[in-house]
Parts: C-alpha cells; sequence; structure tokens
C-alpha cells in the first residue's frame, strides 16, 4: 500500500520543500528519505550543512533567498507550485516512486483530474505518423480523454494540436517559462490557454540533455497507457515505453514498416509485448483491462531514528567514521544489494540508511533498481 506524505500545511513549509528540493544533490527519491529521517523538510535543512561540514562538503543547501524569488517567479507568471498529496496534483503520478514532491502547473488544472492517454514518438515523424497522431489524439479527446506528450517536435506536436479542442497536458524540460522548441511558441501558448503545462524544473531552466528522461517519467507517470506513432530504436519515446512498463502503465504501438528506421521502436515494442493498436477504438478496448496502478512504498512525515547511533546492535561500538568506512570498502562500482550490506557491516538498518543518505548527498552513489547501490566512479 502507498504510504502517504501529508503535503505542507501552510506557505512557509511549502517553501521548506521547495528550498530543499532545489538543494544540491536532492532528487525525488532522496529528498522523501530526508523527510523520514529527520520528519520535516525544515529540519532537514537545518541538518544538512553540519552532516556536511563532517563530511569536509560544502554547505549543500539551497538559498532560502533564491528559493522566495523562484516562488515569486512562479506565481508572477500565474503558475501555481502543487505539492505531492494536494488536491490537484496529478493522481496517477503520485504512484510512481520517484514522483517530484512539487509541481508547477499552468493552465486549466481541473484536467489534472481527467483520464489521460499519453501519445509520444519521432521528433522526425513521417507526414502519415503525423496525421496518424493528430487524428487518434482527436477521437481520444472526443472519447473523454486528456491527451498527454512532451511537446516536442514531431508526433508531440501533432498529438497536442489534435487534441487542442478536447484537452491536452503538455509536460516541458525546462521551466514554464522557455518555448522550446521555439517554433512551437503559439502552440505552447494555446496549451497554457485551453490545456495545462507542467513541469518541475525552475524558472527559467533551458532544456538541457539530462532533463528530457525526467520529463519523459512526467508524460507516462500521469497517464494511464503509453502509445508510441514511429520511433527508432534508440530514442526518447523508447525510454518513455519503458519507464511506463516499469510504472505498470499499458504500453502500445502502431506497427510500421520495417523498411522505416522510425518504426523499429514500436515494432520492437510490439515484439516484447506491447499491444498493437490502429485506432482509438483498440486503444479503448485495451484500456478496459483491470488497472492498479503499482504501489510505490513512500515514506510518511515522521521523526525516525537518528541518521547514526554510536551504540551498534549485538552491543557492538563502532565509531561513526569507522563505520562510514566500513560501509564504503564494502560498495563498488558494481551495484551491491542493500540487504546484503546489511549482513555484513553490522549496523542496524537506520544506521546503514543513514549513511548511505550522506553518501547520496555528497554524490558518491546512486541508487539502481531493486533497491541496489553503486559507488560512482
Amino acid at each position: 500500500m502507498l504510504n502517504i506524505v501529508m503535503p505542507p500545511s501552510n506557505l512557509d513549509e511549502k517553501l521548506d520543500w521547495l528550498q530543499l528540493i532545489r538543494s544540491k544533490n536532492v532528487g525525488p527519491v532522496t529528498f522523501y528519505k530526508l523527510l523520514h529521517h529527520f520528519g520535516s523538510a525544515k529540519a532537514a535543512l537545518n541538518a544538512l550543512p553540519l552532516k556536511a561540514q563532517k563530511s569536509g562538503r560544502a554547505n549543500p543547501v539551497f538559498s532560502r533567498k533564491k528559493t522566495e524569488e523562484e516562488f515569486a517567479r512562479i506565481e508572477a507568471f500565474g503558475a501555481k507550485l502543487v505539492a505531492l498529496g494536494e488536491e490537484i496534483y496529478p493522481p496517477l503520478l503520485a504512484h510512481i516512486e520517484d514522483a517530484p514532491p512539487l509541481l508547477q502547473v499552468l493552465g486549466n488544472e481541473k484536467f489534472l483530474k481527467k483520464r489521460t492517454i499519453a501519445i509520444v514518438g519521432a521528433r522526425n515523424a513521417s507526414s502519415n505518423g503525423q496525421s496518424l497522431a493528430k487524428e487518434l489524439a482527436q477521437d481520444l479527446g472526443n472519447y473523454g480523454f486528456l491527451i498527454a506528450s512532451g511537446l516536442a517536435r514531431g508526433i508531440d506536436t501533432a498529438a497536442h494540436e489534435g487534441a487542442i479542442n478536447t484537452g491536452t497536458i503538455a509536460a516541458i524540460a525546462g521551466g514554464l517559462d522557455v518555448v522550446y522548441p521555439p517554433e512551437n511558441s503559439a502552440l505552447q501558448q494555446a496549451i497554457i490557454d485551453k490545456g495545462v503545462l507542467i513541469s518541475e524544473m525552475p524558472m527559467g531552466s533551458q532544456p538541457q540533455a539530462r532533463h528530457f528522461p525526467r520529463r519523459n517519467r512526467l508524460v507516462s507517470g500521469i497517464s494511464r497507457g503509453v502509445v508510441v506513432i514511429e520511433a527508432s530504436l534508440k530514442s526518447g519515446s523508447m525510454i518513455t515505453a519503458r519507464l511506463a512498463q516499469e510504472q505498470g502503465r499499458e504500453t502500445m504501438a502502431l506497427p510500421g514498416s520495417p523498411q522505416d528506421p522510425r518504426s523499429r521502436g514500436g515494432n520492437f515494442l510490439i515484439k516484447q509485448g506491447a499491444t498493437l493498436v490502429e485506432c482509438a477504438e483498440d486503444i479503448m478496448e485495451t484500456l478496459e483491462r483491470p488497472f492498479d496502478p503499482p504501489p510505490h512504498k513512500r515514506v510518511p512525515i515522521q521523526p525516525s531514528e537518528p541518521l547514526f547511533k554510536e551504540a551498534t546492535q549485538k552491543n557492538i561500538t563502532v565509531n561513526a567514521d569507522d563505520a562510514r568506512l566500513s560501509v564504503k570498502e564494502l560498495l563498488g562500482p558494481s551495484a551491491v544489494y542493500v540487504d546484503d550490506l546489511l549482513r555484513q557491516c553490522q549496523l542496524s538498518p537506520t544506521e546503514l540508511n543513514g549513511i548511505l543518505l550522506e553518501f547520496e548527498l555528497a554524490g558518491e552513489i546512486e541508487w539502481q533498481p531493486g533497491n541496489r547501490v553503486a559507488l560512482i566512479s
């Protein structure tokens, strides 16, 4: 069962959340771990400088002044800063493990509650591919679905255009006030006027390559299913499809000519078990299957034990620095299971998790699927 994170109860707490998620090496998953360990974002913000000092690192905490300036820019732009757990937060997105703690929303927020289907595909899409995407989006919109995509060139653009009159949502890789690609300026404004735009990036942020996979998880995360129309094997659309599968969403693809590289991704997905679809009715039939988004354990906001206690289990007293060193010696570039670390290091789960969290905040380790962890070389 998904543990509930209580949203901020006032503006000051929401600013604490924003300041924490903007702090160095704090992504969504780390954010929730910090809430668990310290009980609140404010307590985490107060503790992080001391943790950094002990390990010889610079203070990772984002400036409060810059936090307040960012919030002011969001409001001045007419957008809302929505926290996980608040009423208008997209319901399906809340179920993914790395759901953004805070999401910026601009446009018709009521759309966030609608049943949503994502349509994605090649930026260099064929004319036929774009026509199909537009037609599918229009038909699905008439069936009452909100159409999600990433506002990229090609298939994304066609999908948004097809659903502009029935409802569309664009997840973008930059700030809400940044237009990308430039030729979609009018479309982006139309989505703001008639649909809804979402982003987790700070205002003014220019899209970068590393931002697009994060954007893709939003596209799949808000959706009941993802439809792929024309995609090469190594493309952002295939990343979105993989994320959809990991999130328990339906993956669907339109087949294409094996002689067209833009069809290889969709054809591959079908071979791997994605549903072959050709029209909106096929998609509707697929979505009649029972659907219960997989639960991801997200810790509740409540104080827990300290990050590190000198006295460990089995009455063995271990110095904190020695404990950190012993854990690091057990780690390497190949991922290891945390359960294996726990058996080998003679620390309590709370102590081990605290040390791993410190390493994570220092940018020294990365988490991998299956509760595994590896040193960053």
